[in-house]
């Protein structure tokens, strides 16, 4: 079972990257994703030659690989991109940690796919651009905003179905539950909104600070700055001399020597300063809301034990949504991972409808 699990990990990968590089405009990045593919695709075949299970054939890309090729065809490919991204990471750190356990020897072949395809993008001699641009829509887009989708849904639905069943269990689903599920929705809403905002905003002030300070070293101490870049360079596996030259070169640049050490020394993409705060703090204001509006919609219509049962069924149909979703991530089963988050969230509900209900009897 495992060693299919795997066999189709590996498919899905080389479809997906197929279809990455279809929808590339830089020739140079596609090619990259080409390449990834056929890598792939030889992963696959050399499991099918090695398996002695009765797998005659390749199997066909899964229903999550397509899914999420829908995905990007909705919302763009760079969803999709860091989707694989991640999912390439996860296996690769359970290879090494599987290598640790039973004290076999580590040989490098372990290093995840990220890693593969900067080198393929250097031998490509893609350009310092062109690995910008690549290393900046991975770390920034992708499985991180989708993900990011998924889990706000789920914390709104799941906070808020609880508060309902909570009211509910109290008032036996009298009017009083709606007024607490829109405030719930409300006032949850605003703090996650808030807290993104407030999170945006200071990355952005520490980011901005630290590269004004970065900058006045440059003017005020520029032998150390020359010395910090040479390093750097030595550090990438280039011989001194030659470090020392390009260290030399670069500083006769101010503006690209500056660009330099806030990438390298400071690690900051200054490409995420761009972002919105107010934007993130929307976009996670609607995702919340999203989900904190399923269990409070069945009072806006009816009450009592009718609107109970209605709700119980729309947040768990809703809560099986979200577990399957989580599958783009973890590769899970869809059933599994769908009715472990229904379980869980009814459990939660269940709890808070029960302690209503006491505190209801004993007011009564």
């Amino acid at each position: 079972m495992k060693k299919l699990q795997n066999l189709q990990t590996e498919v899905d990968a080389s479809y997906l990257y197929s279809k990455l590089a279809a929808k590339e405009d830089n020739p140079v990045i596609a090619d990259i994703f080409r390449q990834m593919s056929e890598i792939e695709m030889s992963h696959a075949n050399a499991f099918l030659k090695k398996s002695v299970d009765a797998i005659a054939t390749l199997p066909k890309p899964s229903f999550r690989a397509k899914s999420l090729n829908f995905i990007g065809k909705l919302f763009g490919y760079d969803y999709v991109l860091g989707v694989l991204m991640d999912t390439e990471k996860t296996l690769s750190n359970s290879i090494l940690r599987s290598k640790k356990e039973l004290n076999l020897p580590v040989t490098g072949s372990e290093t995840n796919h990220v890693t593969i395809l900067r080198g393929l993008l250097e031998q490509s001699k893609a350009g310092g651009s062109s690995i910008a641009r690549f290393e900046h829509r991975h770390r920034s887009v992708g499985g991180n905003a989708l993900r990011a989708a998924v889990l706000g849904g789920n914390d709104g639905l799941v906070s808020n179905f609880s508060l309902v069943m909570g009211v509910a269990g109290a008032t036996s689903g009298q009017d009083g539950v709606l007024l607490a599920g829109l405030a719930g929705l409300l006032a949850g809403a605003l703090s996650m909104a808030l807290g993104e905002w407030i999170s945006v905003k200071s990355s952005q002030e520490l980011y901005e600070n630290q590269i004004q300070l970065e900058k006045e070293e440059l003017e005020t101490n520029p032998e150390n700055e020359l010395k910090e870049l040479e390093l750097i360079y030595q550090s990438k596996g280039i011989e001194a001399g030659m470090a020392r030259q390009m260290a030399a070169d670069l500083m006769k640049n101010p503006e690209h020597a500056h660009e330099t050490l806030v990438r390298e020394e400071l690690g900051i993409n200054t490409d995420e300063l761009k972002g919105s705060a107010m934007e993130a703090a929307l976009y996670s204001f609607f995702l919340f809301a999203i989900g904190a509006i399923l269990p409070v919609l069945p009072f806006m219509f009816t009450t009592g034990l009718q609107a109970i049962m209605i709700s119980v069924l729309v947040s768990a149909t809703g809560l099986f949504i979200i577990g399957s979703a989580i599958t783009l991530f973890t590769g899970k089963s869809i059933w599994f991972s769908g009715m472990r988050q229904v379980l869980f969230g009814l459990i939660a509900a269940a709890i808070t409808f029960g302690i209503g209900r006491l505190i209801g009897v004993s007011i009564g």
